[in-house]
């Protein structure tokens, strides 16, 4: 099966939503989500 891989350029932020995995790539991404995690909590 393996997995999907994706990403951003270096320090950029990237955050990837997949059922209840909320992820991101870096300290950038924190913002990102935080938005994500609002927004999956407000949809519930």
């Amino acid at each position: 099966q393996g997995g999907k891989f994706s990403k951003a350029a270096d320090w950029q932020a990237h955050v990837v939503v997949d059922g209840l995995l909320i992820t991101g790539q870096n300290p950038a991404s924190s913002g990102p989500a935080a938005v994500a995690l609002l927004d999956r909590l407000r949809s519930a």
